[in-house]
């Protein structure tokens, strides 16, 4: 592939926190990087699990964090759930909404009618996180799915990252029903296929790429809809984690950052890397560089990430799960402290 990985792509579906920001602030490079996205031509789609705020908030946020972004450039997974439901229930149709105002409003917009409790004999029950969901709402929710209701997730997630780390999410919510109730919900968000397939919908294109920090999630979703992924490390994905993926979480590039994006295909995708070798022995990778990069010069970080690109290369068609690195040299040693393998 010639050109950067942004040429060959019509529209970039970008998670947001933890790829484009990180608690109050953007990732390293994020600004920059998106804006190249735009200079391109190339459509942005802002998309997210978080189920408790409408589009026009998050779009808000980004703006405040001096990013250029509009209502209609976000998909939520509480519209994805909302879209999940209309195409199965009748216009008019009682949900019983678990979570917040905004999911509601969802419910709404898509001419399905909201209400709160099991009494208003509900035909389905959607759920979405909300910091204000108490065992009054899970009960009513119970009430309805046993009686055979249409269970839809706005998202599966088991936690939420925020400032003081990672919390209760929707999915152990959804857990606690799940136990309840014996039953499985349909689910909207990432890693399913709804939420992607609503973002690439909404900007007719046909070339998409996804770019995200969780495998579980972002990668994982982008491989389910047979899309390609960038993992970038600027979240809660880490070296390790990409290195052991499971094959259904596996990127096709990976970057330091959402700068990748303007880089060369070659310069981030998965496969062999020129000046690295890796050997694989009985459950061992062992690691050797041609070429050492020069100390202090920008350059070890770089040579870091194309030994981790040609690790994953090594091992994937092998296996999954932990493996054993070795370095052969001063090289891939600091490669490897610097990726925190080995």
């Amino acid at each position: 592939m010639t050109g950067t990985l942004l040429d060959h792509h019509d529209v970039v579906l970008l998670d947001l926190d933890g790829t484009v920001y990180r608690g109050g602030q953007l990732a390293p490079g994020a600004d920059e990087a998106i804006a190249e996205v735009r200079a391109r031509g190339v459509l942005v789609r802002y998309v997210t699990n978080n189920a408790s705020k409408p589009a026009q908030a998050v779009s808000e946020h980004l703006n405040s964090l001096g990013l250029s972004a509009t209502p209609d450039e976000v998909s939520t997974s509480s519209q994805a759930g909302a879209a999940l439901l209309a195409e199965q229930l009748p216009a008019g149709a009682k949900v019983l909404v678990v979570g917040s105002a905004a999911l509601a409003d969802e419910v709404a917009q898509v001419g399905l009618t909201p209400v709160r409790e099991n009494a208003d004999e509900p035909v389905a029950v959607v759920q979405g996180h909300s910091p204000d969901t108490g065992w009054w709402n899970l009960a009513e929710a119970c009430l309805a799915i046993r009686d055979g209701a249409l269970w839809v997730a706005c998202n599966a997630d088991a936690t939420l990252p925020t400032e003081r780390g990672e919390l209760p999410g929707n999915g152990s919510m959804v857990a606690a029903l799940r136990a309840a109730t014996k039953q499985e919900p349909q689910v909207a968000g990432k890693p399913e296929r709804p939420l992607l397939a609503r973002a690439v919908s909404s900007a007719q294109a046909s070339r998409p790429l996804m770019v995200g920090d969780r495998l579980d999630t972002d990668i994982g979703g982008a491989v389910r809809s047979g899309m390609p992924s960038l993992m970038v490390l600027t979240g809660v994905g880490t070296a390790a984690d990409v290195l052991f993926a499971p094959v259904e979480e596996r990127p096709d590039h990976v970057a330091d950052d959402l700068r990748g994006l303007n880089l060369p295909p070659s310069a981030t995708v998965v496969g062999e890397q020129a000046g690295w070798k890796v050997r694989v022995g009985e459950g061992v990778l062992e690691l050797s560089a041609d070429t050492a990069p020069q100390p202090d010069s920008g350059e070890a970080r770089v040579a870091a990430l194309g030994a981790l690109r040609a690790l994953c290369a090594a091992w994937w068609p092998l296996g999954s799960g932990p493996v054993e690195v070795r370095a052969q040299d001063a090289a891939s040693s600091d490669a490897l402290r610097e990726l925190a393998l080995g």
